[in-house]
């Protein structure tokens, strides 16, 4: 067994507070990371690109319909597979679960699409 220290109450406290800062800091870091994310500047793509989808040709812009924003994911499909990646799965079992916070801010919502 790993021989530890044994101290006081007191002595614990005093010894755990540093921790307990850079805990702090770290619980804060996604917030802050997500913030500096956000907070990036938009990118303006003003090629037309033409996607094949399974059965027809699809234009970028088009795929936002009337809204400002579109959510692309990238969903792994081998083509050996008989299913999708399972954390893909996972995460397009909530997709339509989230509708109201997409509309909300504007995100398109009316099509979920397929390109290989």
């Amino acid at each position: 067994m790993i021989d530890h220290a044994v101290v006081p109450h007191q002595e614990w406290i005093e010894a755990r507070k540093p921790l307990l800062a850079k805990q702090k800091d770290l619980s804060r870091l996604p917030e802050d990371i997500s913030q500096a994310r956000g907070d990036l500047p938009w990118e303006r793509v003003d090629t037309d690109y033409v996607f094949d989808g399974p059965n027809v040709q699809e234009i970028f812009s088009d795929l936002f319909d009337v809204n400002s924003q579109l959510i692309v994911y990238h969903f792994l499909f081998g083509l050996d597979w008989e299913e999708g990646c399972k954390s893909c799965s996972y995460m397009a079992d909530y997709f339509n679960a989230a509708i109201i916070h997409r509309i909300a801010r504007g995100i398109t919502n009316t099509k979920i699409r397929a390109f290989p």
